[in-house]
């Protein structure tokens, strides 16, 4: 288990809150929040990692 405590990207804000009131499933919320975090977090906003995918399998 790891804790992450990253800011995402500003313009994921509205894609996150427009995919929820559009009525979203909770695993495509999670794959924008994963899709924002590869490239926060692991890809350092394209200065590596630049094949890597991340996947949420489970949140606590």
């Amino acid at each position: 288990m790891r804790r992450i405590a990253q800011h995402l990207a500003p313009e994921l804000a509205p894609r996150l809150l427009g995919e929820q009131q559009a009525g979203a499933a909770e695993a495509e919320l999670q794959a924008l929040a994963a899709e924002g975090l590869q490239e926060a977090y692991f890809k350092d906003a394209g200065r590596r990692a630049g094949d890597l995918l991340v996947e949420f399998t489970d949140i606590d």
